[in-house]
């Protein structure tokens, strides 16, 4: 049996992918080990470039993941696609010092420790050739998730470690898989206290391939976090849903006030133009962000708009009669409003998140 999987998430790193195995080999001489490179749906020759690697080593597997996304999820299912007691992640841009995972492998072998964090933030450890926004940037994250963390821990952002089964199968059931950082993920989720071994090494520069960082990816972390302050309770994708439907009022209000003012159109024509630019906006801003990895792209997208006018045009209707409802009931009209907005709000995020950005 291999003692050691690592698990490697790809995604358009064709040039990076024997460079990498290369390196590893190099690195784990003497130690029986695997790697499991699994890919959302490369379109840049990565797939056939792991299919002969594949072909040519035994100790290689790929799994191809198609209409998902994301590092977290898709570190998680090469996991459980393992059985090794030792399971490690490094990205696939070569930008991790592989050369640290036979030290991090006999410290978690010695049964001192859960975890073996590849850190930056050491005395010989650092960031390479990061400029000074991006460093700040790290930090501010670093401290963010130190808000949700029970464990002392140096890099809570780091994207290279090493683990037990033992403590991986503890946390599992209780990850969020959200964004690309399944490290404070783990941490967060795991019961009681972990024992954490920091490695310090140095983060390196991308030779080849684009980085794939974006927009999205601090929006990801941010997610993760309300997730986890939130104990899942209310899901992340809820809060994101709500405050999306708060700027839907505030274009409202503003499309309004301009047609009754400015263009002196009658109330009933200003309030139905309003409405529908409102949703619209509303539409748009979910499928950015909200719903970033289900994205509606070509005809779907006005499919789902049409979905989204409908299912909404009900949502009104609902919170206009509970609202009336409660009113009735002798309670003040500020609360009959807020539980006729939160009904509606709770009716329009489950229904289009079944019909509008299914999968």
């Amino acid at each position: 049996m291999n003692e050691l999987s690592i698990i490697v998430p790809t995604f358009n790193e064709v040039d990076n992918i024997l460079p990498l195995y290369a390196a590893i080999e190099k690195t784990l001489r003497g130690v029986k080990w695997e790697i499991v490179y699994v890919d959302d749906d490369s379109t840049d020759g990565t797939l056939e470039v792991l299919s002969e690697l594949c072909q040519e080593k035994t100790n290689v597997r790929r799994l191809h993941r198609i209409s998902r996304r994301g590092l977290s999820s898709a570190c998680v299912e090469g996991f459980q696609a393992t059985v090794s007691p030792y399971i490690a992640v490094i990205d696939g841009d070569m930008q991790h010092d592989e050369t640290k995972l036979s030290a991090m492998l006999s410290l978690l072998k010695s049964g001192d420790y859960d975890l073996i964090l590849g850190s930056r933030y050491t005395d010989e450890g650092g960031f390479g050739t990061w400029d000074t926004t991006r460093i700040k940037a790290s930090q501010l994250a670093t401290k963010m998730s130190k808000l949700i963390t029970r464990q002392p821990i140096s890099d809570p952002m780091s994207g290279f470690f090493m683990l037990t089964r033992k403590a991986f199968n503890l946390s599992v059931r209780h990850l969020s898989l959200q964004g690309y950082k399944l490290l404070l993920d783990i941490v967060t989720s795991y019961p009681g206290k972990m024992r954490i071994k920091d490695v310090a090494y140095e983060f390196r520069v991308r030779t080849h391939g684009d980085s794939k960082l974006d927009s999205m990816v601090m929006m990801e972390f941010v997610v993760m976090l309300i997730e986890k302050i939130t104990r899942g309770v209310i899901p992340a994708r809820f809060i994101l849903f709500s405050a999306v439907g708060t700027t839907g009022v505030i274009v409202h209000f503003g499309v309004l006030y301009y047609l009754i003012n400015i263009m002196a159109v009658s109330f009933t024509m200003g309030q139905t133009v309003a409405t529908v630019i409102a949703m619209t906006s509303n539409f748009f801003i979910n499928n950015w962000l909200t719903y970033y990895d289900k994205r509606l792209h070509g005809l779907k997208i006005w499919t789902g708009l049409l979905t989204f006018y409908a299912v909404c045009s009900l949502g009104s209707i609902a919170n206009i009669g509970v609202a009336s409802f409660v009113f009735e009931q002798d309670y003040t009209w500020y609360v009959s409003g807020f539980v006729g907005a939160l009904i509606g709000t709770v009716w329009n995020y489950a229904a289009t998140s079944l019909l509008a950005w299914r999968r």
